[in-house]
């Protein structure tokens, strides 16, 4: 069965809060839910499918109670923060199938002001393979960083052009109001900040934030007669990449699999997509995605990502709300991706517009690209 077409995101919300020390996650997840619902046209009564990532594992019936939510659907699964991309994709299939028919996707962390340390230690969740690299294995960053060094190995990819990226998102969060980080950067800033791990300077690295938000998806039909103009989701997929007993190319990504697909089932090429939404934990995760994803070739994402091809006015202009990297980034920032996509498509971007927006192409990276990680794409339309 194709869902394309049939469902539609009706509302969207980003918290404007990037540190939020007096609320707690439930009560940014309720706002940010009261956000999107007005933003649909639509009120709480009228969910009647929750989908949420980073609760405990019953927390989303804790959060159906904290909302008085009585769902006919509901959905907490975790694929890191690919997870809310994945939750759009889910939602569309859940009210094509006529299991719910509006469907309320949350998310919400206070990852900064907990202090919670990103990147520096093991992240595994306790699963068989965890017990070796929790104890030996790199870190998060230190994982990433071997991606950048492979990646520098095979295709010759210089630390400049890894940074390109940091300052092309930085010149788009100078123009989006609640970007945490809005003063302009150069190449040379990037490459004089402190190293994190080779060859990864801190500047290279996402930001650790508060935040959150909320995207409200219904059937197109219903979608049109509701308070703004309906993004339609044309395609999506999803995928795993893992270590293959050792035996994977590290400078690959599940954006590989699930991008192709994703497009397929779109019925799109890359060429008719605006804009895109990459998951930007670090500038590496960006120059692989984009060659996972087709957007150039293998080895080539250096050089894509120059002379202005990734920055308003450019061929494919990403991340044009700041990203990981100088907007917000509370621990699993896939739900913004969807939520600037919606914006764009709608026209609601100001200075930070794509003009002409017709199609947007989100991708999500859940767990560490080095290890084993998630993928989910997206293709939304109007």
């Amino acid at each position: 069965m194709s869902i394309t077409g049939k469902t539609a995101v009706a509302g969207v919300y980003e918290h404007p809060l990037r540190w939020a020390p007096q609320k707690t996650q439930y009560q940014i997840m309720a706002e940010s839910a009261r956000g999107a619902l007005d933003d649909a046209g639509l009120t709480l009564k009228d969910v009647d499918g929750l989908f949420t990532s980073g609760v405990s594992g019953m927390g989303i019936v804790s959060l159906a109670e904290h909302l008085n939510l009585n769902p006919d659907y509901l959905d907490s699964n975790s694929i890191g923060g690919s997870s809310f991309v994945s939750h759009t994709a889910h939602a569309a299939a859940a009210i094509a199938a006529g299991y719910c028919t509006v469907g309320l996707i949350l998310y919400g962390s206070k990852w900064s002001s907990d202090r919670f340390a990103i990147g520096t230690a093991g992240g595994g969740a306790g699963d068989p393979p965890d017990q070796h690299e929790n104890s030996f294995g790199p870190t998060t960053v230190g994982a990433y960083a071997l991606v950048a060094q492979r990646h520098m190995h095979e295709f010759g990819t210089t630390s400049e052009q890894l940074a390109e990226i940091a300052v092309v998102t930085r010149q788009h969060a100078s123009l989006n109001p609640r970007a945490k980080f809005r003063d302009p950067i150069t190449v040379e800033d990037v490459m004089k900040s402190r190293l994190v791990s080779s060859p990864l300077h801190l500047l290279d690295c996402c930001m650790i934030s508060d935040g959150g938000g909320a995207i409200v998806v219904t059937s197109a039909e219903r979608a049109r007669d509701l308070r703004k103009k309906p993004v339609y989701i044309q395609g999506a997929a999803e995928a795993c990449y893992h270590t293959s007993a050792g035996l994977r190319d590290l400078t690959d990504a599940a954006a590989k699999q699930s991008g192709p697909k994703a497009l397929q089932r779109a019925g799109v090429t890359h060429k008719d997509i605006d804009m895109a939404m990459v998951y930007d934990s670090f500038t590496i995760t960006v120059c692989v995605t984009l060659e996972s994803l087709g957007f150039c070739g293998k080895g080539e994402g250096g050089a894509f990502i120059q002379n202005g091809r990734i920055g308003l006015g450019g061929e494919l202009p990403i991340n044009t709300d700041g990203g990981g990297l100088s907007s917000n980034h509370p621990g699993m920032r896939g739900i913004f991706l969807v939520i600037e996509a919606t914006k764009q498509l709608r026209g609601e971007c100001a200075e930070r517009q794509v003009p002409n927006c017709q199609l947007a192409f989100c991708h999500g990276t859940g767990g560490t690209l080095g290890l084993r990680h998630s993928g989910a794409s997206l293709v939304l339309g109007v």
